[in-house]
């Protein structure tokens, strides 16, 4: 595997990802930032952040494995999520964990959650973006 995730000693631990990810490999995967569209361009999850969430993951899981990477291959990862209030939280982290259910994985490398204004279509809540190494 090509990515050792910690938490480093000084640093506060998050349980929903790792502070450092140290990558190993030579090939690296780029994911544009995925909305919760469905395969046929539909939103999933209209007005339902935690739906959306799972969505995006899930998005993510469906391009890295076309790239022959899984989560477990994922340096860094960057949420956008609009008008994000910290009392967003919980339905971030159902959706999260709805979508590691079906993954099969816990998704904890480095991120990056960043509150934004709007994001391509009005309905769309969050995007989430991933960079992957592979050996």
């Amino acid at each position: 595997m090509a990515i050792t995730l910690m938490n480093p000693a000084g640093l506060v631990e998050v349980d929903a990802y790792r502070q450092v990810a140290i990558a190993g490999g030579s090939k690296l995967v780029f994911v544009a930032g995925q909305v919760a569209w469905d395969a046929d361009g539909v939103t999933v999850g209209t007005d339902d952040l935690a739906a959306q969430v799972e969505q995006c993951y899930l998005n993510v899981g469906t391009a890295l494995a076309a790239a022959g990477a899984t989560f477990e291959d994922v340096a860094k990862l960057n949420v956008h999520v609009v008008d994000w209030t910290p009392d967003k939280m919980p339905l971030l982290m159902e959706g999260i964990t709805r979508a590691a259910a079906k993954l099969g994985v816990a998704p904890v490398p480095p991120a990056t959650l960043l509150g934004v204004a709007a994001l391509d279509v009005p309905e769309h809540l969050v995007e989430v973006e991933a960079t992957a190494v592979l050996d």
